[in-house]
């Protein structure tokens, strides 16, 4: 089916436009090489390796290459190529979903997961020990300076000038490379600072009662305030491999992650938006997902729920205008009392949606969320194994949450009923 798909039913145009001639050994045809992608992705095999290894073990691989059998290198090379264009196919394959009666935009289910990122948090460096281990590394390196110069006068001496003695220790060159890297970081997260700073300075002087408040729409990314200074906080960190990738708090503790986002539709579990970014707080992503949805299939949901996360009065009257009934939590259910343990609500629109939740009880169409959604991020994590992300940066790993998303939808093509 997904070999069928992508050589009759998609467009290929932006990856084949890249190839205007064919040099040295004939390369394979990158419509083999999407369907091999797209195949491997729906399956649970993610890594060029483990893909160019299925093409020489499994038969279904050698059912999608006819038999070709690429090497994990070339694998790679192409994806790395074609990844902003193979994200994009995430909206054909929704509409091949839609032809085929499995998206209704009766309700839809928001929700973001945490991903780890490609980068382990203990490469992670506040501001504040950035400026203790630069005193402390700058000393050392002097000190180790010092006693080279020292050694390699002693050994002129004793060897004479002309002889391999007098180069400089690795041990010295590796720590001045450390200091060298710590003194990067630490300019980037002085130069962000600034910029927080410059953009409060800014909309206080458009609304100079929020005195205290960061400026509307603009997260710090899960990053500690700037001090008044403009220097930044001293627990604000860097990650050295990841630096994109923040510290967010996840389902079992801590991790160095981002934030991916899925809109799913209640007929089949169809992922209908996707976004990732490297905000802990999910409150920002609902209103630019609600467009995604109508910009991928051309109309909105009738009805949408999410978690407590999305609750802010912008967003209920966003979901008003939009005439999108919707059904945000105000607050999280306390397992272990009988009461609620809500949020304080503030403003009408919080009031009005406690109240209409309320009066749905157990019959709350918001019952309905965590049955779309939550099934899904399962899948995704569990049944497919996708666990942690294999690129860097945000300028490659929301293609790679598109390809994710893409697979999971073509592995649900593949389901339906006939």
């Amino acid at each position: 089916m997904v070999r069928d798909l992508v050589r009759q039913e998609m467009d290929l145009q932006a990856i084949l436009s890249t190839y205007s001639e064919e040099r040295g050994y004939p390369p394979y045809h990158p419509t083999m090489m999407t369907a091999l992608l797209l195949y491997a992705y729906a399956q649970g095999v993610y890594s060029s390796r483990r893909i160019a290894r299925a093409c020489q073990r499994r038969v279904d691989f050698m059912a999608v290459t006819a038999m070709q059998k690429p090497d994990f290198r070339t694998i790679s090379d192409f994806r790395k190529r074609h990844l902003e264009a193979l994200g994009g196919l995430f909206q054909q394959v929704l509409r091949l979903c839609a032809r085929a009666g499995m998206v209704k935009l009766g309700h839809v289910a928001l929700d973001g997961t945490k991903v780890p990122a490609n980068a382990s948090k203990r490469k992670a460096m506040s501001y504040e020990h950035m400026k203790k281990k630069e005193i402390e590394l700058a000393a050392k390196v002097a000190e180790w300076f010092a006693r080279a110069e020292a050694e390699d006068e002693a050994e002129d001496r004793e060897h004479g000038v002309d002889r391999r003695g007098d180069e400089m220790p690795d041990w010295v060159r590796d720590k001045q490379k450390r200091l060298e890297k710590i003194r990067a970081a630490k300019a980037e997260l002085e130069a962000e600072a600034k910029q927080q700073i410059e953009a409060e300075a800014a909309a206080k002087a458009k609304a100079p009662e929020d005195d205290d408040k960061p400026p509307p729409g603009k997260p710090w990314g899960g990053r500690k305030r700037p001090k008044k200074n403009g220097e930044p906080h001293d627990k604000a960190q860097l990650n050295f491999t990841d630096p994109d990738s923040r510290i967010m708090k996840g389902p079992s503790g801590f991790v160095q992650a981002y934030n991916c986002q899925a809109a799913v539709d209640a007929a089949a579990q169809i992922i209908v938006a996707h976004a990732t970014n490297n905000v802990q707080n999910d409150g920002a992503q609902l209103i630019p997902m609600v467009a995604q949805i109508k910009k991928n299939l051309g109309r909105k949901p009738a009805e949408l729920s999410a978690d407590s996360g999305y609750l802010s009065e912008e967003n209920l009257s966003a979901l008003a205008r939009a005439r999108i009934s919707g059904y945000i939590a105000t607050g999280r259910i306390a397992h272990s009392a009988a009461a609620p343990n809500r949020r304080n609500p503030s403003g009408p629109r919080t009031l009005a949606m406690r109240r209409k939740l309320d009066q749905g009880g157990r019959r709350s169409r918001y019952r309905l969320r965590k049955q779309i959604v939550e099934p899904v991020f399962g899948q995704i994590k569990e049944a497919r194994g996708f666990r942690r992300f294999l690129l860097r940066g945000l300028s490659l790993v929301p293609h790679e949450w598109a390809l994710i998303c893409t697979a999971h939808n073509l592995a649900k093509l593949s389901r339906r009923p006939a």
